[in-house]
């Protein structure tokens, strides 16, 4: 698994959102982006981790921050979680995971004491060029946004 640093450029990638609509990370070259790499819709820590984006989305988007989900559920269901949360950024779709693994997002983890793959939680902050600012890699679901906030300095 190849993990991203600071300084790469950021894969691209296509994926389609709740609505159904196609979302290419190149079409929002000239605009600052947070990715964020989680396991499943719905589940308490990435609900945790959905609302706390929810609730800094104004002070993140004030700072010219587009902020993307992305996970392996399909549009129906991100749909039904943006929904049921109020979350108020786009979800995107990953079925095969191969977006994960571009970002090394995939791989092998500790999950209740046993090695398994799957989704790595993570973060990535992508420059107005298409340039990866910051990978954070195994980030916990709650405070992670506060960190992230003090990180880039966003009030």
């Amino acid at each position: 698994m190849t993990r991203l640093q600071p300084g790469m450029p950021a894969p691209d990638f296509t994926l389609t959102d709740q609505d159904g609509t196609s979302v290419a990370l190149s079409s929002l070259r000239g605009r600052r982006v947070i990715v964020y790499f989680y396991p499943a819709a719905m589940t308490p820590g990435c609900t945790t981790q959905a609302c706390d984006f929810r609730d800094s989305f104004p002070a993140l988007q004030a700072a010219g921050y587009t902020v993307l989900g992305v996970s392996r559920d399909e549009p129906s269901k991100l749909r039904e979680f943006r929904e049921r949360d109020g979350l108020t950024f786009d979800l995107l779709s990953d079925p095969d995971h191969a977006v994960h693994e571009a970002y090394g997002a995939w791989g092998e983890k500790m999950n209740y004491g046993k090695v398994v793959e799957g989704v790595i939680r993570s973060t990535f902050v992508i420059d107005e060029a298409g340039t990866v600012e910051h990978a954070l890699y195994n980030v916990r679901a709650t405070g992670h946004v506060a960190r992230l906030r003090d990180l880039l300095q966003v009030g």
